[in-house]
């Protein structure tokens, strides 16, 4: 009854703070100031010690690079780029420009990380050609915040860093182990577009434009350099030729030398592009500290040990637990951003996870994947705001044009879950050279 108690507290305690408006880092440190109390724990020095731990670990240097990679590359041409590489190729394809928008949110995640920026780099100039065009406007949108949340599945992604260092787990084979989830998610949406086309012929405009294997390869050529660093990132770690922290080293000197060649690297742009990586990295780390100083205060109580005891002597199915946190984290989903998701629940829910028998490598994917959910659920949907600043539409129309996209990624987590290979094979395939 006393853990009851205390759990009922400190989530009351959470959530005022939340409602309130307190930003989330200044919450997690008071909730874990109260679970400190009634533990009748030492706060300054575990404060002092966690600050610490949580901060001096090499795996998070990975972190502010592949942010600033991405915030150099989204100062440079590279939404034109895809637009014009991309739209000679899908012309033929039933919603053929709409694929635009999955494509190119698609190879933007894999040198972004981030779902917010994936969808303003590629929406900025998708949605005013689609409109421009005579596409209709709520397959547009939805394509758009949907396909945008690929920015945190498909590696390098930030999300899967914070995971990789909360559960202990290795960010390289997060990355690898995010690679077929991606490809699968832009398949279904990809295959949605084409149907709903196929079902609404006559609300998709005609091409009109016929072009040569030679004009399509000829504007194919400007995304050469982003698909180059793609492969040097991604396949540097498959090869096991370089660390995550090494591979985000070689990403920011090719989206330098990529921004430089364009034309658009000088010292505006070089300054605000590191500017917005502080910032970036800096709440991140702000958060984490949090979150790792709540997981302490967690352990004083004994609330998770608790927790993972009840789950065994349940003997909780590992699917029944996966279901009922699907639930949990989309309900966050509508109130909290994807990182305080992972960074408030890990230290409750792991040793749950770990008694369930659940594969921590695979779990992480999971979490990413219903965290996307959570990028386009009304009222604190990150995607949404961004559609919505882009368009001027209203958060609902945009929540409602998302919703065949969400359920998109439900049957993604379903079949990651029936199939788990999916997620495993190439980690594993990746350990086996």
């Amino acid at each position: 009854m006393e853990l009851q108690l205390i759990s009922a507290v400190l989530v009351f305690a959470l959530f005022l703070l939340l409602g309130l408006g307190v930003w989330i880092a200044p919450a997690l440190l008071a909730v874990g100031i109260v679970g400190m109390l009634f533990a009748d724990a030492p706060v300054g020095s575990i404060l002092a010690t966690t600050s610490w731990a949580s901060s001096a670990s090499w795996t998070m240097t990975a972190l502010p690079l592949f942010i600033w990679m991405g915030e150099i590359l989204f100062r440079t041409r590279l939404s034109d780029d895809m637009f014009a590489g991309l739209a000679p190729w899908v012309e033929r394809l039933p919603g053929r420009l709409l694929h635009v928008n999955v494509l190119g949110c698609g190879i933007f995640a894999a040198v972004s990380g981030s779902s917010a920026a994936t969808a303003a780099t590629i929406g900025r100039i998708s949605l005013p050609e689609l409109k421009a065009r005579g596409y209709p406007e709520g397959i547009s949108l939805g394509s758009l915040a949907g396909s945008g949340t690929l920015g945190l599945l498909i590696p390098p992604s930030i999300i899967m860093i914070v995971y990789g260092v909360a559960a202990q787990v290795s960010v390289a084979r997060l990355f690898i182990a995010g690679v077929l989830p991606g490809l699968l998610l832009m398949a279904l949406f990809s295959g949605y577009v084409m149907a709903w086309s196929l079902l609404h012929k006559n609300r998709i405009p005609a091409s009109g434009i016929t072009t040569t294997f030679a004009q399509k390869m000829k504007a194919s050529s400007r995304l050469v350099p982003v698909v180059l660093l793609i492969v040097g990132v991604i396949g540097s770690i498959y090869a096991g030729f370089t660390t995550a922290t090494e591979a985000a080293a070689i990403g920011v000197v090719g989206a330098l030398i990529i921004a430089a060649f364009s034309g658009l690297l000088n010292r505006a742009t070089f300054i605000d592009s590191l500017l917005g990586a502080v910032r970036t990295s800096t709440m991140i780390f702000f958060i984490l500290l949090g979150a790792a100083f709540l997981t302490s205060a967690m352990s004083f109580t004994g609330l998770p040990a608790a927790l993972a005891e009840w789950i065994a002597g349940e003997k909780l199915p590992a699917w029944g637990l996966i279901t009922a946190l699907t639930v949990l984290f989309i309900i966050l989903g509508c109130f909290l951003d994807g990182i305080s998701i992972v960074l408030l629940t890990t230290s409750v829910i792991m040793p749950a996870v770990q008694a369930a028998g659940i594969d921590l490598l695979w779990f992480g994917i999971f979490i990413v994947l219903v965290v996307e959910m959570a990028q386009i659920t009304p009222p604190v949907g990150f995607n949404l705001f961004v559609v919505q600043s882009l368009t001027g539409k209203d958060i609902l129309t945009v929540a409602k044009a998302s919703l065949p996209f969400f359920l998109l990624m439900v049957a993604a987590t379903v079949l990651i879950t029936v199939f788990p290979q999916i997620v495993l094979s190439l980690p594993q395939a990746m350990t086996a050279r």
